[in-house]
């Protein structure tokens, strides 16, 4: 497994390993998908300046992601093709919701709790090794700290 250090924003940084090869053109795709519900899994999106999380239940591709530009897929990532207009819009609910959950990270005024919020989230849903394969930009970017500051932030949670 790679280490923080050595891990990058799928098709960002460096190629795109083959087991994760078609990831990034299913999220740039005008089909929607929906992250897996019934697996602990998420996608973190990168689009340029920021990215954003997709947590279980959440829809992906479909005209929200084009300016998509990496991925990082998290556990065991499923994506599953959205089955009818009801189950897609329930998906871009969800979506939302973890929109939402990453903002209220943000409000926060002072730069390490965010930094700190964000990752004691994630280290409550996914394991410990999983939350340290995720590069430090990858955090920073979702609530808008520097890097340095979540390498900080790791050293506390």
């Amino acid at each position: 497994m790679p280490t923080r250090s050595q891990a990058t924003l799928i098709g960002y940084q460096g190629m795109t390993p083959p087991e994760h090869g078609d990831i990034l053109a299913k999220v740039r795709s005008a089909d929607l998908w929906i992250v897996n519900s019934r697996r602990r899994n998420g996608l973190i999106l990168h689009k340029g300046f920021y990215t954003e999380f997709a947590g279980p239940g959440a829809a992906v591709g479909g005209g929200l992601d084009g300016e998509c530009c990496g991925v990082i897929p998290l556990g065991s990532l499923s994506l599953l093709p959205a089955p009818s207009a009801e189950e897609q819009q329930k998906a871009l609910k969800i979506r939302l919701q973890w929109v939402r959950l990453t903002q209220n990270f943000t409000d926060k005024p002072v730069a390490l709790d965010r930094a700190r919020m964000i990752l004691e989230q994630f280290k409550s849903y996914f394991t410990t090794e999983t939350v340290d394969q995720v590069p430090d930009e990858a955090f920073a970017l979702l609530v808008g700290v520097l890097p340095y500051t979540v390498r900080r932030a790791r050293d506390l949670v």
